[in-house]
């Protein structure tokens, strides 16, 4: 009959009470016919696929309100599946009585119960031949004793699920079986529901309760739709095996224990599994744009687009400019793209903060006759080593085109991309072995899946919450989590200790009362694309020689360190968004170490990376920006190698370290932080002020006791710098601009070397050096247009200043109460003097060349002493004498100095030729720093400082 003589809605409604073989043989007849019983899929499809006691909802538990994609193919999953126990062709074709099996139409039917041909299960399973089905009927039906299922049968539960109890432990010793629609509950003498250790069995509908499965290799099981109450399965060594669509409650111990190496001895019914396994894998979930603020936006926010040279994030109710964030793109990139990262990015700063007059040797703070007068005497200095990273400080400009296209830049990379780049991270995610573990709910019970003695489980698209742990992996065992909820658990989310690994990808996890993720003890997994936040605790952290790769994660919303590294954990981590936390973004303390390269970390209210106590870190070409404390903090004993990091828009300082800390700061862009660029202090730490910190209730001890003998033994070669001791903590070329107090603020009891840094339009002095016990060596740097002096030395420091270019400072070039040594540097065009000696000043001034505009070139005040020889002092505008001591004091000698003036304007161009002017870096500034390559990053403190420009206190506490 031709489907065009009747209307497709009549079609349906006729089709729609065909039974399921009826169903097939019309959708052979053609394919308009075919077509038309797909059409059935919302309405007979559903029906078939609900109405069938095997089988509950396809979603169930975890989403039994969301519908399948296809009803029709849900239910011929359910029906493939429902039939793997049969599949077992060996026995088939091995068994007479099996062939002849093959050839009949139907099974024998054996009823139990009392109205039934038996009144025991033990009797029917006597009476039984292969493959024959005995139904129970409803009621309790109890076995006395263990039943032994010896023929391959299935015994199915009449009517709904719960009509059929059976109170029995059986012990499986045929090939395979298939049990269903039943509840089991444990017998008098054993807690013990099945167990097999050879054959196969299938569980389909069933409820289990204070009892437990045993499954042994090399028997295998496939159970679905099934429900666990406080009861557990226990798998050893299993080659595979496949839980799907299970829930588990209630549990007293782990509710799935994967125990052993998987089995090379492989169970008939592995190959049929597999290929149920690889049909039905859970489709990839899209990212849900409410589990994450950023994800609401286009990379870091739409916003962006809208007026484009800020973007904007809301915290609680506060926005904040991100604006430094636009330039990450090189942080996620290669190498070879961090030069054009750092320009784009001083342009975008540029677009942002145009109206800073403090970023330009031309401020419009002078007439135009002083300017027409200052060019008469000016003297040309723009020509020195470190002047192009100047240029790229003071006159790049970002058009909105380029923005734009670094904001696209900014987005994570999804899995997909991560395995394509990854191969053995693409091999975890398509591996089949061990458990399969998809679409369970895990809640309300102790544990949801321990693992153990080299077990492997694959976990997908699983529920976990209300446990007191969730995946506990140890003891060389392997886990694969792909696309799983974790939350609200009483301790770490996921743990994996006891050189444990695997892939876990793209979970959400959050709300969990300690870490999201805890890596212990040698373990050393993939930690890939994971939303991990809201946790009352850090979000991932890596303790005692514990390891792994941490990629591509947004970490954001915990209540203390967003990544936390101690007692020589030693992760790489890199390419993660870690933003909006409660404390810092990542906390390195006890000798932890770790390679944390190109991460954005933003927005955290405490320290954005925070080093204390041994801890030795390699910090590379991270985005830390816009945090409400300091952007990154070296505590008491911190160490590390900070290279290439853009340090930017931080509501305290750029840097805050300890003088007792030993970091090489190296080549890095700090800038348009609120108060000082770097600032080094010489407070101690007290107990008292971690004591609250963030090892409380968290046991580290025996990471603590083994930290010191139980180094990996690849540690010093993955690891070289760990091979040369540190003896000054190094700041070398840096660019340090535009922020909101001093560029460089120190207050240091130890030595300290400032070397090579541009140290530009800061809103205070360039280098404040209020507090040096210790020699404080500030070489080769340019110090410019900043809003106060270019360097100032307060009384009983040591300094030597040597081959510095001080340039066009808003008041001196150089004041020191101190000691120490000023030796050949180009002080030239500061708005005041350019070097000025006071009080009890004891300094040792020689072959500088010095000019002001409006004042001294040199000034000695009150008993200010020393020797002031062999310098080269320039005429400026003033009518005032080049030089004027005035001290009084009797040892302060003068002698040979040169004073010019000028009589034409070729000879002020050649004045700072021969040589050229300072600072000079030889082979010219690097455009980054080969100095060692080893540091890392330490623990838990809380400063308060008075030494802030406005004499305010910060708090930065690091747990």
């Amino acid at each position: 009959m031709e489907v065009s003589s009747l209307p497709v809605e009549l079609w349906q409604l006729i089709l729609s009470y065909l039974r399921l073989p009826d169903l097939g043989r019309c959708s052979l007849v053609c394919r308009a016919w075919y077509e038309l019983v797909l059409s059935l899929d919302k309405t007979r499809w559903r029906q078939l696929c609900l109405g069938c006691l095997e089988h509950r909802h396809p979603n169930w538990p975890n989403q039994p309100s969301v519908e399948p994609r296809s009803w029709r193919e849900a239910f011929k999953q359910h029906y493939l599946a429902s039939k793997t126990w049969t599949k077992n062709t060996q026995d088939l074709e091995s068994s007479n009585c099996l062939s002849l099996f093959r050839r009949r139409k139907g099974r024998r039917q054996l009823c139990i119960g009392a109205a039934g041909e038996f009144s025991s299960l033990r009797a029917a399973l006597a009476a039984a031949s292969p493959y024959d089905c005995l139904v129970l009927l409803p009621g309790v039906h109890e076995e006395q004793g263990e039943v032994l299922l010896k023929v391959p049968v299935e015994v199915v539960g009449q009517g709904n699920l719960g009509d059929v109890a059976l109170l029995a432990s059986i012990d499986q010793h045929c090939p395979t079986a298939r049990l269903c629609n039943m509840v089991f509950m444990p017998a008098r003498f054993t807690s013990v529901l099945y167990k097999t250790t050879s054959g196969y069995v299938q569980f389909d509908n069933c409820n289990f309760e204070s009892g437990q499965l045993q499954i042994h290799a090399p028997g295998t099981c496939q159970v679905k739709f099934c429900t666990f109450s406080q009861s557990s399965i226990h798998l050893r060594s299993m080659a595979l095996c496949v839980l799907e669509n299970c829930e588990f409650t209630g549990s007293e111990n782990a509710s799935v224990t994967v125990e052993g190496c998987p089995s090379s001895d492989r169970n008939w019914a592995c190959k049929h599994l597999a290929v149920l396994a690889k049909s039905c894998t859970a489709s990839m979930r899209e990212p849900d744009p409410a589990g994450c603020p950023m994800a609401k936006q286009d990379g870091w926010g739409e916003s962006l687009l809208g007026p484009v040279r800020t973007c904007e994030i809301v915290v609680g109710e506060e926005r904040s400019s991100f604006l430094s964030a636009v330039g990450a793109q090189a942080l996620l990139g290669s190498a070879q793209e961090d030069t054009e990262f750092r320009e784009n990015l001083q342009a975008a700063k540029e677009e942002e903060y145009p109206a800073l007059n403090s970023n330009s040797s031309d401020s419009d703070l002078h007439s135009d006759d002083e300017e027409d007068a200052q060019a008469v005497y000016k003297l040309p200095y723009q020509a020195h080593s470190l002047s192009h990273t100047l240029a790229d400080v003071t006159h790049s400009r970002l058009q909105s085109n380029r923005l734009h296209a670094l904001q696209r830049d900014l987005k994570l990379k999804s899995l997909q991309q991560e395995l394509q780049q990854d191969k053995e991270a693409q091999s975890l995610a398509n591996s089949l072995q061990g458990c399969i573990i998809r679409q369970c709910l895990f809640r309300d019970g102790k544990g949801g899946i321990l693992i153990y003695a080299q077990g492997q489980a694959k976990l997908e698209g699983s529920i976990f919450r209300d446990l007191t742990y969730a995946v506990r992996c140890i003891q060389n065992s392997k886990v694969i989590m792909l696309r799983n909820d974790i939350h609200h658990c009483k301790a770490s989310g996921i743990f994996l200790r006891l050189s444990a690994g695997g892939l876990i990808a793209d979970n959400n996890i959050h709300s969990n009362c300690e870490a999201g993720v805890d890596i212990r003890k040698g373990a050393n997994p993939l930690v890939l694309c994971n939303k991990i936040h809201s946790g009352l605790r850090s979000g991932i952290v890596v303790v005692g020689n514990g390891k792994g790769i941490i990629r591509s994660n947004q970490i954001y919303g915990n209540k203390e360190a967003g990544i936390y590294i101690l007692y020589n954990g030693n992760p790489a981590v890199s390419g993660n968004h870690i933003f909006q936390g409660l404390a810092a973004g990542i906390a390195v303390n006890e000798n932890g170490r770790g390679q944390i390269t190109g991460n954005i970390i933003c927005e955290n209210q405490w320290g954005g990376v925070d080093i204390r106590h041994g801890g030795d870190p390699v910090l590379r070409n991270n985005l830390i920006s816009c945090g409400y404390s300091d952007g990154m903090v070296v505590g008491e004993h911190g160490k590390g190698l900070i290279e290439g990091n853009v340090i930017y828009g931080n509501k305290g300082c750029g840097v805050w370290m300890m003088s007792s800390s030993l970091p090489h700061l190296i080549n890095n862009e700090i800038s348009h932080n609120s108060i000082y660029g770097v600032a080094v202090f010489c407070r101690k730490d007290h107990a008292a002020d971690y004591s609250h910190g963030q090892g409380r209730s968290e046991s580290f001890q025996e990471e603590r006791e083994g930290a010191g003998g139980e180094n990996d033994s690849d540690s010093e070669e993955d690891y070289p710098a760990a091979q040369r001791p540190i003896s000054v903590a190094l700041v070398e070329l840096n660019s340090i601009n535009h922020n909101g107090a001093a560029g460089l603020h120190v207050k240091s009891s130890e030595a300290l070397n400032i070397i090579a840094n541009v140290i530009h339009a800061n809103c205070d002095d360039g280098v404040a050096v209020l507090q040096s016990s210790q020699l404080t060596c500030i070489a080769n740097n340019s110090i410019s247009c900043n809003s106060r002096e270019g360097v100032l030395v307060e009384a009983e420091c040591q300094v030597e200043l040597r081959g510095n270019g001080i340039y066009e400072n808003s008041s001196h070039g150089i004041v020191s109460k101190g000691e120490g040594v000023i030796a050949e540097n180009d002080i030239i065009g500061n708005h005041r003097c350019g070097l000025q000696l006071l009080q009890a000043a004891d300094m040792k001034v020689t072959k500088n060349r010095i000019q002001s505009f409006r004042d001294y070139g040199i000034a000695l005040f009150d008993e200010a002493k020393g020797l002031v020889q062999e310098n080269l002092i320039f005429q400026g505008t003033s009518k005032k004498s080049i030089l004027r001591p005035m001290s009084n004091a009797e040892d302060c000698i003068i002698q040979n100095n040169v004073l010019l003036t000028f009589k034409k304007r070729f000879d002020m161009e050649c004045m700072l030729i021969n040589p050229p002017a300072r600072p000079h870096i030889e082979g010219g500034a690097p455009e980054s720093c080969t100095a060692a390559d080893g540091q890392r990053v330490s623990s838990i403190t809380t400063r308060v400082d008075g030494g802030c420009h406005n004499h305010g206190s910060i708090f930065c506490t690091i747990l």
